[in-house]
């Protein structure tokens, strides 16, 4: 992947490189705008080469700009255009107001939207706000997001869905939920996380010509995880290898009734390659454990006394699968964090932390949005609101690795520029998931990898798992579909 691909804007530094292309490299407003509304025409025709009927809904700003050169491009193409003003058409300024001009010159009429009309036509393209958005849409504006949602027509974004925010993901106020997206000079960091996954559809980034070195002096909020990178990181194994040689993992919990956690964090951290792998739990639990993956060593613990022993010759410890919250789980969880190695904490482990946190650089925290409210004090919304923001408090909060779960993970080092993961589908919605991501990444970290890069191997692959395991229908997937896909992922 290339570099400047991989990497992730907010708005403003997005609107910086544009205005570093124009003011210092010479290229005219009216020429990056030229460019934009003709690669999201080439894209619209590459996508729906079928479509004869465009309705294109337009703002009063640069976005709106876009959106006229489009529907001028398609006139010109002998399309039948209907376009659609939002706001003030006599607040249309610079290139927007030149773009507009044009348009009417190569025969195309423009009329107010009205709330309530129906949008009939082949496609639909949203060019109402883009990433210039500050505050919920409200009156017209938001009747134009709602008539494109209720259409059942496809619609085609200009560069980020009109009410997503474009640094965030967070929805403000409502939302254009596109078919297709095609975003302008740079990747915005909103569209791959929060609510961006759902609503941006496929996407397509279109550079516009704009130079490197237009991008010196913005700084990236996050980069993608790169698959050539995951590669490099698990390269093949010498001839001599042995199982010393991988690390031992030590899974702790189970309590009365979730076994079945354990089991697949055990599993999952041995198939993404961990020498040994131990499981600490209710001793209930070892028969129909051994059964189900004999490969797996089982000790059945009682109490927080015999787990030292394990402990001691552990190289990685994973804590929390299906630990539950009383006095038994609360024994273990002590005696597990005096371990001098890295831990990755997961599911109950992370409650109990909010309950009496403390900090430590040597664990991986993996929690999902409610789990990351509860070790920061809010709810779950207010952690989806800025999902960026949420990964770092954790990390700066607790110390070492966070792994915000969810649409777009994001992967959170101090020291490192942040990680957005783009594997995994809607499946993954069940049970089991996060114990077998859990164990994956102890699995990593047990063959050497630092936390960061542990973390961030792990989500990928977990999520590519998924989307292996998914060829047979999202719904129904369940977390034990992906281990036949996690051992092929980790031998790339």
């Amino acid at each position: 992947m290339n570099e400047l691909r991989s990497l992730l804007y907010a708005p403003a530094a997005a609107r910086a490189i544009d205005a570093r292309a124009i003011r210092q490299l010479g290229i005219a407003g009216s020429t990056l705008m030229e460019r934009a509304g003709m690669a999201a025409y080439r894209f619209l025709r590459r996508r729906w080469p079928a479509a004869q009927r465009l309705a294109v809904l337009c703002g009063a700003g640069n976005n709106g700009g876009d959106g006229y050169v489009l529907a001028r491009l398609a006139l010109d193409d002998g399309l039948q255009v209907t376009l659609l003003q939002l706001g003030d058409h006599g607040r249309l300024r610079g290139e927007a107001l030149d773009a507009a001009k044009a348009y009417r010159q190569a025969g195309g009429t423009v009329r107010p939207f009205q709330a309530g009309e129906p949008l009939d036509a082949d496609v639909l393209v949203d060019a109402i706000v883009g990433t210039g958005l500050d505050r919920p849409l409200a009156g017209n504006w938001a009747a134009a997001v709602e008539a494109l949602n209720d259409s059942g027509r496809p619609v085609l974004a200009l560069d980020t869905p009109s009410g997503l925010h474009g640094g965030s993901g967070a929805v403000i106020g409502c939302a254009v939920a596109a078919t297709a997206t095609i975003t302008f000079i740079a990747h915005k960091s909103g569209l791959f996380t929060g609510s961006g996954p759902a609503l941006v559809g496929e996407l397509e980034l279109a550079g516009l010509g704009v130079p490197e070195a237009a991008f010196e002096g913005s700084e990236a909020t996050a980069r993608l995880i790169d698959r050539q990178r995951v590669a490099a990181m698990l390269p093949r194994r010498p001839r001599d290898a042995h199982k010393g040689r991988y690390g031992h993992v030590l899974v702790i919990g189970g309590d009365h009734g979730m076994g079945g956690a354990v089991r697949m964090a055990g599993e999952a951290a041995a198939r993404v390659g961990a020498g040994l792998v131990t499981v600490a739990t209710r001793p209930a639990h070892c028969a129909g454990l051994l059964a189900a993956r004999p490969e797996l060593m089982c000790h059945g613990v009682d109490g927080a006394d015999e787990l030292q022993p394990l402990l001691a010759r552990a190289s990685v410890v994973v804590l929390g699968p299906g630990l539950g919250r009383g006095a038994w789980s609360q024994a273990l969880l002590q005696q597990a964090l005096r371990f001098d190695g890295p831990l990755v904490i997961d599911a109950d482990g992370l409650n109990l932390l909010a309950e009496a946190p403390q900090r430590s650089d040597r664990w991986v925290l993996t929690p999902h949005p409610g789990e990351a409210g509860r070790l920061l004090g809010v709810d779950t919304p207010a952690i989806q609101q800025d999902r960026y923001a949420a990964a770092r408090r954790l990390s700066e909060r607790y110390g070492g690795v966070a792994v915000l779960k969810g649409a777009g993970t994001v992967v959170h080092a101090p020291g490192a520029l942040p990680a957005v993961n783009t594997t995994g589908n809607p499946g993954m919605a069940s049970g089991g998931m996060g114990d077998v991501l859990s164990g994956v990444i102890g699995g990593l970290l047990a063959q050497g990898l630092a936390a960061a890069d542990a973390a961030t191997i792990g989500v990928w692959v977990h999520g590519a798992a998924a989307d292996r395991a998914a060829a047979d229908g999202e719904r129904g997937l369940l977390a034990l579909d992906l281990m036949r896909y996690l051992r092929e992922l980790a031998n790339p």
